[in-house]
């Protein structure tokens, strides 16, 4: 049953993520279609074709490695200027085709003609005013943007149902409702072990504290919250506790004890002791819950932290990197890939510690979660990326209304193709730093336990 587990929850990871994919392709195919663009190919996943099916003017089709997807637009790079020089040809029958010419040379120079020359091996006359350069810049933008806009859509609803059903587990607040109480006094380093002949009986048990109950006054004084309760009894040394609490509707006031004088963390992030009235028992957690507005803000919060994160990303793959060739422990907190991905899925869901509830919300986290990031980082300005391409038409419209409001000629349309340099090394980059990780999460994974 344990291996079945694993196996469906990553099974539910891979599947979400590649619908997640193909949502992803079709934000930027549904856009680019209805500006009137031509889209030749819709494809989920890189390498030898599994599968494909021509509709219209569109192959649609799945490849054989999983890891991305993409459109295939035509005319993503215009002609050079000096290329455009004796390149208008009349063919067999009779009608004019631009080419390119394939004369340049140098490395990138060629590289960049290569790109061109594979771009207009495309095009035909009837598709002169189907290019994509040719739009207008806010039609590049939507394009572009609409990709990883699917993204954070699918993250903030499945965001939206684990916060206005479950709660956000990480702000979960602690209330004064018991969820456990110990039978005996245990020393702080050694929490989680069975109590012993010998060893002292907690004053919560032998007050008759019962998990589910709320406490409503300690010492006459109401309580309101689980740290004012935890402050009079760490306060209270070893006095008399009288205590009531709410059980099955109704007010119990429960057997008189003395609190003991126990040696115990100052604070829950804490190493260090300090000699406080103790009672042995646990507050329930509370997570809580929000609509819409709670959502985004919760969201707002996690864009300055993925942001951050990326600035971080090339020292944690580094990092992983070492992990991998057992130069240190992976840390907790490093970035994973899809791999890595399914793994945590598959563990959480067979996980005998968690329940079916906590498993089916740990799940959709973690799809939401890695939704989140793809969206965020396909907005990163750099070419291949989708924010590259939006750099590049906010940079075209910026120029052409300066050009306009200083009467200048119209400087027409921005070459991505002279970014293809960069965009090769910064796509070289993303190759190494994901099979760095694919590499981490099989040799040195990430462990929920």
């Amino acid at each position: 049953m344990t291996v079945l587990l694993y196996v469906l929850g990553v099974l539910v990871f891979v599947v979400a993520i590649l619908v997640s994919i193909g949502l992803h392709e079709l934000g930027h195919m549904i856009p680019a279609k209805a500006f009137g663009g031509k889209v030749t190919q819709y494809f989920i996943g890189f390498g030898p074709t599994v599968w494909s099916r021509q509709i219209g003017e569109t192959e649609y089709g799945v490849k054989a490695v999983p890891l991305g997807g993409y459109v295939k637009i035509v005319g993503m790079l215009p002609p050079a200027a000096e290329d455009l020089v004796d390149s208008v040809e009349v063919d067999a029958d009779g009608n004019t085709v631009q080419r390119v010419r394939k004369s340049n040379t140098g490395l990138f120079t060629q590289l960049i003609s290569n790109a061109r020359s594979a771009e207009w091996e495309l095009i035909g006359p009837e598709d002169s005013e189907r290019l994509f350069y040719r739009m207008k810049p806010w039609k590049k933008i939507v394009v572009m943007a609409a990709g990883p806009s699917v993204n954070i859509v699918i993250a903030f609803l499945l965001f939206w149902g684990i916060y206005g059903t479950y709660g956000n587990a990480a702000e979960s607040q602690a209330v004064p409702v018991v969820s456990e109480v110990n039978r005996c006094v245990l020393p702080a380093d050694q929490a989680g072990r069975a109590c012993r002949d010998g060893d002292q009986e907690a004053p919560a048990y032998a007050a008759g504290l019962r998990p589910a109950d709320r406490v409503v006054s300690f010492n006459d004084t109401q309580i309101d919250s689980w740290d004012q309760l935890r402050g009079l009894i760490r306060d209270n040394a070893d006095r008399e506790a009288r205590i009531v609490v709410e059980r099955g509707g109704e007010r119990v006031p429960l057997e008189p004890v003395d609190t003991i004088i126990d040696e115990r963390p100052v604070s829950a992030d804490s190493t260090e002791t300090e000699a406080v009235g103790f009672m042995g028992f646990l507050p329930d957690l509370v997570a809580p819950t929000g609509g819409p507005l709670y959502t985004l803000e919760q969201m707002g919060d996690l864009t300055v932290q993925t942001v951050q994160a990326l600035g971080t990303l090339p020292v944690k793959v580094y990092q992983v990197g070492e992990a991998v060739v057992g130069v240190r422990e992976r840390a907790q907190d490093s970035p994973v890939s899809i791999v890595g991905g399914g793994r945590i899925a598959g563990e959480t869901a067979s996980s005998d510690a968690i329940n079916v509830q906590e498993k089916v919300v740990g799940l959709v986290g973690l799809i939401a979660g890695f939704n989140f990031f793809i969206g965020v980082f396909n907005f990163v300005p750099l070419l291949p990326l989708d924010g590259g391409h939006i750099a590049s038409a906010l940079w075209e419209a910026a120029r052409r209304r300066l050009a306009r409001l200083r009467r200048r000629p119209d400087p027409g349309y921005v070459d991505a193709a002279k970014l293809l340099p960069v965009a090769y090394v910064v796509a070289g980059l993303f190759l190494v730093m994901g099979v760095v990780l694919i590499l981490g999460d099989l040799v040195a994974p990430i462990s929920i336990a």
